[in-house]
């Protein structure tokens, strides 16, 4: 064993028992949070604006602090690119994240001295929990790659703003350097396309171990250097042995990633965001993330299905239940209060708190009553794919309200196959009947018969990609956005279909 492999394992049982620790203490840990907080930030003039001085409890800071989404925040993010200061949080940002997905364009998340360190401690520490539990430290020693945006930074009002990824690329630590790929040279590269040829160039003849990025994405790479070199990942890479996603469902692309890899390897679920870092898989033997909760960030929880309501009920951790659907609301040490990431999250264990990103509650289909949520498309999906030979590399869906003469409407699934199921039609069955045991309410307008069973749009291959190129998102921590309201994306579609 090398002596780099020795101080891994000495690292991560360092890790293991601080997480232990505090994961033994859930609510505790979250009070200290929240008290501090609300201390530190008691002066900047969003405490001041919010009475932070008055705040003792969560009930507290409930009545002072309402729920924001960035709109609502705007106008204090705004005061910091002018140049204030003590804002949101004590001082100025470091940087600022840059993401799209706004009414009014791009948004500009505050990132503090204190967040990034808890970004890039929760990246790393997800792979020494992986070393701690498996003991596995033979990809130390190889090639890792990191499929991320441009690491160049612009600068607006003496802060430093780009893509979170791209941020993050300023933090590999020093003993990571000589094993990390691409060059930097190429992950300047702002052109998706162009950049993953050039990634495939400088990595098919390397001892490649590690590969990490959102599903989507480095789905591309394995698809192109599989033609280049007429080999599956895995027999390319005979040591690969660890891949690290995060950012959407992995699901619904295993089967494919199974097969462009040929053989089985470790993987890692992160869930990470401009935001902050909120959880990762911490087991190779049971399913979801562990919600972490000693990060700067305290969380409080809305059901889905109250989020809408004129007055939604705001939990904290110790009030949440199982297998529910929450809103997550966020507090962090970057400026960020009570703040909706939109993103939905499930509880499947309270000892320790562990979650599975459920959805998105501004992504849903809700045109006929039925919200059904991103977790039950997808869910569908996959009991299909697993009753069938089909290979799925990726979908969406729509309503379709205005269907042809004489129809009823039904939900429209505009699905790309890389192997299309032989029997097409019980395919569609599969995914409708599971999806009425799903969600009684879509089971209620098929049975009374509001909607007719879905239909499936067949896009052709590389479609998705050529759509997303075409709306300008193709790559970075761009991706397909799963299911709609309106129709936008599946009009943008049309021009792909089969």
């Amino acid at each position: 064993m090398s002596l780099k492999a020795i101080g891994a394992r000495w690292f991560a049982s360092m890790v293991a028992r601080k997480t232990q620790k505090w994961a033994d203490s859930p609510i505790a840990c979250q009070n200290q949070v929240f008290q501090d907080l609300v201390q530190k930030a008691k002066d900047t003039k969003f405490g001041k604006d919010h009475s932070f001085y008055q705040i003792k409890s969560h009930q507290d800071f409930v009545k002072n602090v309402p729920i924001r989404d960035y709109e609502a925040l705007k106008p204090y993010v705004e005061e910091i690119i002018k140049g204030s200061e003590n804002i949101l949080w004590p001082g100025k940002p470091l940087y600022f994240a840059k993401t799209s997905g706004t009414t009014s364009g791009a948004k500009y998340i505050p990132i503090t001295q204190e967040s990034i360190k808890h970004q890039v401690e929760a990246s790393r520490n997800a792979i020494l929990n992986y070393i701690h539990e498996t003991r596995n430290t033979n990809f130390v020693n190889g090639k890792m790659i990191f499929l991320q945006g441009s690491p160049v930074l612009e600068e607006k009002g003496g802060i430093k703003f780009g893509r979170l990824s791209g941020i993050s690329a300023h933090y590999v630590p020093t003993y990571l350097q000589k094993n990390r790929l691409p060059s930097w040279e190429t992950n300047c590269i702002e052109d998706w396309e162009t950049k993953v040829d050039k990634i495939v160039e400088e990595t098919e003849g390397q001892n490649m171990t590690v590969i990490a990025g959102i599903p989507s994405w480095v789905q591309m790479y394995f698809e192109k250097l599989q033609r280049k070199t007429g080999k599956k990942v895995g027999e390319l890479f005979k040591n690969f042995q660890l891949f690290i996603y995060g950012g959407v469902n992995y699901e619904p692309y295993r089967a494919k990633f199974e097969k462009l890899m040929g053989r089985k390897v470790d993987s890692i679920e992160l869930f990470p965001a401009s935001e902050g870092f909120f959880a990762y898989q911490n087991s190779q033997k049971e399913p979801g993330m562990l919600l972490l909760l000693n990060s700067g960030i305290f969380y409080e929880f809305i059901r889905a299905d109250d989020f809408f309501s004129e007055t939604p009920e705001r939990l904290s951790l110790k009030e949440v239940e199982l297998h529910v659907d929450y809103a997550l609301i966020i507090s962090t040490n970057a400026g960020l209060w009570a703040y909706n990431i939109g993103d939905t999250v499930r509880f499947i264990c309270l000892k320790p708190y562990k979650i599975i990103v459920s959805g998105r509650i501004k992504h849903f289909i809700s045109a006929f009553g039925e919200h059904v949520i991103a977790k039950e498309v997808e869910e569908a999906l996959k009991l299909a794919v697993d009753q069938s030979d089909a290979v799925v590399n990726e979908f969406t869906v729509a309503p379709q309200t205005a269907p042809k003469e004489g129809e009823l409407p039904f939900h429209e699934w505009f699905i790309e196959f890389e192997k299309t199921p032989m029997d097409m039609i019980q395919f569609n069955r599969d995914i409708d009947e599971s999806m009425q045991k799903q969600n009684s309410y879509y089971f209620d307008l098929i049975d009374g018969k509001i909607l007719q069973p879905l239909k499936i749009t067949p896009i052709r291959p590389g479609g998705f990609q050529d759509y997303m190129k075409s709306i300008g998102k193709l790559g970075g921590q761009n991706k397909v956005q799963r299911l709609a309201n309106d129709r936008k994306v599946a009009d943008g579609l049309q021009a792909f279909r089969i």
